[in-house]
């Protein structure tokens, strides 16, 4: 009897199905290939040098550089002038507003007749009123009628005007020019009282009307209430027009007042 031969399979491998055999292979083959390095070649490199990859701090754009610098720039230097003016203010104190007249009259410092400033801070943005100060607020404003002379001025280009009325019937020709005449502040509208029923009700408008309102982006108020030079009691009067159309401290948080060239004066409006 011949002898017979036997065979061991191992059963791990025999269970294994087509699908999952090549599953395996391809298993090992990726990872054969992951551990071998990929091979780049560069100008300059010897054989079996490698990259290595650094971190590089991208510089800044001319946009940042210009920010940078005006962080850097300097603090603004004020001349001999402007502090011995201000030296004269407490900052701490709050001026009753007949002292801050007077006080704004005596630090300013420019060569000219200044304009006396009011800037005020308020509780909201888009507040606005129209006021008719007791008195003039510096030179006198030229007021003109809207007729068909002022359509052919604003046709060339010409504004001699300060103030410009309007009926409801020359509105329509106005128009077109809106884009002129609104930045300016010269736009007829109801709000101001310079559109006007009538041409014979031009006689009635005051000079002295001042339309008030917030920047567009901020809730503050800057107006102009007279000259440096004008008496002191009709500053002190127009301020206080101004302060009671706006609705007084239930509206106004804080107050100052300056001239053209000359420190803020903190003002009292309780």
């Amino acid at each position: 009897m011949g002898k017979t031969k036997t065979s061991f399979v191992d059963t791990a491998v025999a269970e294994l199905t087509g699908k999952e055999a090549y599953e395996k292979r391809k298993q090992e083959k990726a990872k054969k290939e992951g551990e071998k390095q990929e091979k780049i070649h560069i100008a300059g490199l010897k054989g079996g040098q490698r990259i290595r990859a650094i971190e590089a701090e991208v510089p800044p754009s001319q946009e940042e550089q210009k920010e940078t610098k005006k962080k850097m720039a300097a603090p603004k230097q004020r001349g001999k002038k402007y502090k011995d003016a201000k030296a004269k203010v407490n900052p701490a104190q709050a001026y009753s507003l007949k002292d801050a007249a007077k006080l704004v009259k005596e630090t300013s410092y420019s060569s000219f007749d200044g304009s006396f400033e009011l800037h005020l801070v308020v509780k909201k943005q888009g507040l606005s009123a129209n006021v008719t100060l007791p008195h003039g607020a510096g030179r006198q404003k030229k007021v003109e009628v809207a007729s068909d002379e002022t359509i052919k001025k604003l046709e060339s280009g010409k504004i001699d005007f300060d103030i410009l009325l309007a009926t409801p019937e020359m509105m329509p020709k106005l128009v077109p020019f809106a884009r002129i005449l609104g930045p300016r502040g010269l736009m007829p509208n109801p709000k101001n009282g310079t559109l006007i029923s009538d041409v014979k009700k031009a006689k009635d408008f005051s000079t002295n009307s001042l339309s008030l309102k917030t920047e567009k982006e901020a809730p503050l108020i800057h107006t102009v209430v007279g000259k440096v030079s004008q008496n002191q009691e009709e500053i002190v009067e127009n301020i206080e027009a101004i302060i009671k159309a706006l609705g007084g401290t239930h509206q106004i948080l804080r107050g100052y007042a300056k001239a053209t060239m000359g420190p803020s004066v903190k003002l009292n409006i309780a």
